[in-house]
């Protein structure tokens, strides 16, 4: 697959704690000119890049990140704080111990609360896989195909561990046809990105693939 086709299906991304502005600028920049799909940094930096951006780049940004523990009105106070400032894009992170208790209703409901506060913007839903039994990512798939959201994405990449193929080839296989699936956390080069696609992966969060395109 060309390295273009892959980097157009790309979030770039910068979360860390410690992110300036202007690394938030740079990877602004980088994103505009490898022409990636997104640029997916923290709330705080939100209207400031989508005022710089403009119309060149859609600006992502994530809610309850990384724990998702937040009640649902903060979540929704976030998304549309967000959304207010210029964010076109939304990855929400889900409540893991509603999901550890079974309280699939309470997830599904939050998601269509957040999907309301997105106005019409994408929203893609964090299961944090690593965390999760087989049987509670298969839930997952299914809550997600029954809600309003766009995508199912793996992880937060703050967490034990990021996407893995055996996890994208099941949110594949058990969410419905006209959902997405966004892989996150621990792509290591174009190779492994490539992977990722063929499985059925249509977004990708990452910041290496830039990072080897301009080494």
């Amino acid at each position: 697959m060309d390295r273009q086709e892959i980097l157009k299906r790309v979030d770039h991304t910068l979360l860390a704690q410690t992110a300036t502005w202007q690394e938030i600028k740079e990877i602004c920049d980088d994103a505009v000119t490898y022409n990636t799909a997104s640029v997916c940094i923290p709330p705080s930096y939100v209207r400031q890049a989508a005022e710089y951006l403009g119309e060149r780049m859609p600006v992502c940004t994530v809610i309850g990140f990384p724990n998702g523990y937040n009640t649902t009105g903060v979540k929704c106070f976030e998304t549309a704080d967000a959304v207010a400032g210029g964010a076109k894009e939304i990855d929400m992170v889900v409540n893991l111990g509603w999901v550890k208790e079974g309280r699939y209703d309470l997830v599904k409901d939050e998601i269509q609360q957040i999907k309301k506060a997105c106005d019409g913007r994408l929203l893609k839903v964090i299961i944090e896989t690593c965390l999760l039994t087989e049987a509670e990512k298969k839930e997952l798939c299914r809550v997600v195909t029954e809600s309003d959201a766009e995508y199912i994405k793996t992880s937060t990449g703050f967490s034990t561990g990021g996407a893995t193929f055996e996890d994208v080839e099941l949110m594949r296989k058990y969410t419905g046809a006209d959902k997405m699936v966004k892989a996150a956390g621990g792509i290591k080069d174009f190779a492994d990105a490539e992977r990722f696609v063929e499985l059925g992966a249509d977004r990708l969060g990452t910041s290496r693939l830039v990072k080897i395109m301009k080494e």
